[in-house]
């Protein structure tokens, strides 16, 4: 090989180098400006169950939409603010109207309607928690003149439940904390929901008990506004990433999250 062709060649191989490393972070950049336009990604949390946000002994908040929500803002290189609000439906609202960018929630078909969701992150059962010493012992005993299942407003069991149970009474409930409160003055006999978040409640009701078996399932996903699904390739990568890294299964101990089962592909 001459040595004018020899400078062409290793000329040749620096560009492409070069296109390679700019390549990729022009491409970051832009995913970066399609999920966090504003510069900071907006994450959407409500307190009390680990698949949003909980507070450990040590006062540190941990939970799947809270430290995916971290570890995605690291990945693109922007800052993070977390946006509390009393329960997910708020949330899913919030995402639809522009004002989240992120969080985690069950993918449902109502839900997709108004937001967009990468691919499964992981499984929760759902299931029903009932208090010290009541005579409720399993799911048969539930759908009864005279019951009252405790649901939170907008969720999945508010909407589900009152086909699956047509003689006990569904009781909308604002959030968890209200929903303890109600259990303390007798204004519900259990209350529906997924069941890291039952477990969660349970650690605070000396002698509760979740009861046996499931009444669904609901599948987590990260949701982020329509019009940015030229981000979902991202969005499933990481989401693959965490799950393989053993990254989520962190996570979830981290959170004391409980009651998750692998998520599967629809």
């Amino acid at each position: 090989m001459s040595t004018s062709s020899g400078r062409l060649t290793r000329t040749a191989l620096l560009a492409a180098a070069i296109i390679s490393l700019l390549g990729a972070p022009a491409r970051a950049d832009g995913e970066a400006k399609l999920l966090a336009p504003s510069g900071t990604l907006r994450v959407g949390i409500y307190p009390g169950s680990p698949t949003s946000m909980v507070t450990d002994a040590a006062g540190k908040p941990h939970g799947l939409a809270y430290d995916l929500g971290g570890e995605l803002a690291k990945r693109l290189g922007v800052g993070i603010d977390y946006v509390r609000f009393q329960r997910v439906a708020d949330i899913v609202t919030a995402i639809h109207d522009g004002q989240v960018d992120f969080t985690v929630t069950n993918a449902t078909p109502a839900r997709a309607n108004d937001v967009s969701f990468s691919q499964p992150v992981l499984a929760i059962e759902l299931g029903f928690l009932v208090p010290a010493n009541s005579p409720i012992g399993k799911v048969e005993d539930i759908d009864k003149a005279g019951i009252r299942i405790g649901v939170t407003k907008g969720s999945t069991s508010e909407r589900t439940l009152p086909a699956k149970f047509r003689n006990a009474t569904i009781v909308p409930a604002e959030s968890v904390k209200v929903v303890i409160a109600m259990f303390g003055r007798g204004e519900i006999d259990l209350y529906a929901t997924n069941k890291p978040t039952l477990f969660e409640m349970s650690d605070q009701m000396p002698g509760a008990k979740i009861l046996d078996g499931n009444w669904g399932a609901e599948h987590m996903a990260i949701a982020i506004p329509k019009g940015r699904e030229d981000a979902l390739p991202l969005l499933n990568r990481f989401v693959t990433e965490e799950q393989s890294s053993g990254a989520l299964d962190t996570i979830q101990q981290q959170a004391g999250l409980r009651g998750a089962t692998k998520a599967t592909r629809e």
